[in-house]
């Protein structure tokens, strides 16, 4: 099923770990209608800017899929608002800048980033589609937030 040009639900709901331990994570309908927001809204305007593929590492995780890696059952990525990704060859920090400054969304976390790698960490985008979406911008080193983007080297 494709959620939007670019981005299939199988795409956005594949998880190796759920694969390993027999945890099903289907989406429900409303999972799916939440991703294809996600998708239409920021993942595509991601992918046509940067004119490359965008690589979803985690997009939905069922609540059995949470609770097996050690993430809170609220998480958006449990309510299909989330995805982390990456763009091959493109800096986090750019694409992170880039959403920043372009897109509407709920929260953007550069996630483990070091200014001196480029293409460290990767990116936790999240979207509402409720229109609540709160524009926050955090960077995650591991073991604080931080508000903001981390400066570029």
């Amino acid at each position: 099923m494709k959620l939007s040009p670019h981005f299939s639900l199988q795409e956005m709901t594949k998880s190796q770990t759920a694969l390993r331990n027999g945890i099903d994570n289907t989406p429900t309908s409303k999972h799916k209608e939440a991703l294809e927001a996600l998708c239409v809204n920021v993942l595509e305007p991601i992918r046509g800017n940067f004119k490359a593929p965008v690589i979803v590492s985690s997009g939905y995780r069922s609540e059995a899929l949470c609770l097996e890696i050690g993430s809170k059952t609220t998480s958006q990525h449990a309510k299909g608002q989330a995805a982390d990704f990456e763009i091959i060859g493109v800096s986090n920090y750019d694409v992170a800048w880039w959403i920043r400054e372009n897109l509407v969304f709920d929260q953007l976390i550069l996630e483990y980033y070091t200014p001196e790698d480029p293409n460290s960490g990767w990116i936790h985008i999240s979207y509402r589609d409720d229109g609540k979406n709160r524009d926050q911008c955090l960077t995650f080193d591991g073991t604080d937030y931080t508000v903001g983007l981390a400066r570029k080297k």
